[in-house]
């Protein structure tokens, strides 16, 4: 179980996350929402312990997570936003070296690789530099590197982003999967219609706050509304979408 416990993270005259609190649970698919700048990347990176909060405490099974972080980043897999990978190396050198990292027996890192690679559809790109490789093949790669030691925590940051039909249609189930045998999934999307199919419950942030955090089937029934699109959109969108759309044509047209 993943826990947060009034997490707040402030940067010099900005709140980006305000006392923010939450349980993922193994066996569940988490959904973690929220507009562009509403704190999900920042709590994410949080998590993993790329940065520290200001206040409050993340438990990762009931124990903070800097007491040990060297033995919780031995359970976690982290897919994040935007794909930082050494373009110079080839997709089975950049897994080969992930696994190494981890400290995975020799054989086994090799038949992983090639696993992968091969469920990914990238084993005849297996020896193309990075740099080569299209948004969603890069992407494919983080994924394989996030899941191959098979952490107990697994935290997915737009993890759709760049792929194909087919390839999401994958992912979507994979998701499912990994829920199923047992890991903690946290699984930050602006794919409300995955996010709706696959998770148990969601949280929504707003303005670094959390506004939701309930099954979506709850949420449905006290807000009357049939959509996590049109739960989301109450909550957490302050535009009037309609309007704008209609503006945008008139400007078009004008």
């Amino acid at each position: 179980m993943l826990e947060l416990r009034h997490v707040t993270k402030r940067y010099t005259g900005t709140v980006a996350v305000k006392d923010v609190s939450f349980v993922a649970r193994a066996g569940e698919v988490t959904g973690y929402l929220g507009p562009n700048g509403s704190g999900k990347s920042t709590t994410l990176k949080m998590i993993v312990g790329l940065i520290e909060p200001t206040e409050g405490e993340i438990l990762f099974h009931g124990e903070p997570i800097e007491r040990d972080p060297i033995a919780y980043r031995q359970r976690l897999g982290y897919v994040p936003e935007e794909p930082q990978l050494y373009p110079h190396l080839t997709g089975a050198e950049y897994l080969e070296m992930v696994g190494q990292l981890r400290g995975l027996p020799a054989a086994r890192l090799a038949e992983k690789v090639d696993g992968f690679l091969q469920l990914l559809s990238l084993h005849g790109d297996r020896h193309v530099p990075i740099s080569s490789y299209s948004k969603g093949m890069r992407q494919k790669i983080l994924l394989a590197a996030a899941l191959l030691h098979n952490p107990e925590l697994v935290l997915l940051d737009e993890p759709f982003s760049g792929l194909d039909v087919n390839s999401a249609l994958v992912l979507r189930g994979l998701i499912g999967e990994l829920a199923a045998h047992g890991k903690v999934v946290l699984f930050s999307s602006h794919e409300l219609d995955t996010v709706e199919r696959v998770c148990s419950r969601v949280v929504i942030l707003h303005k670094g706050r959390v506004v939701a955090n309930d099954s979506i089937a709850e949420l449905r029934s006290l807000m009357a509304l049939p959509t996590l699109e049109g739960i989301f959109s109450q909550l957490a969108v302050e535009q009037d979408t309609a309007a704008v759309t209609r503006q945008i044509v008139q400007v078009m047209e004008g």
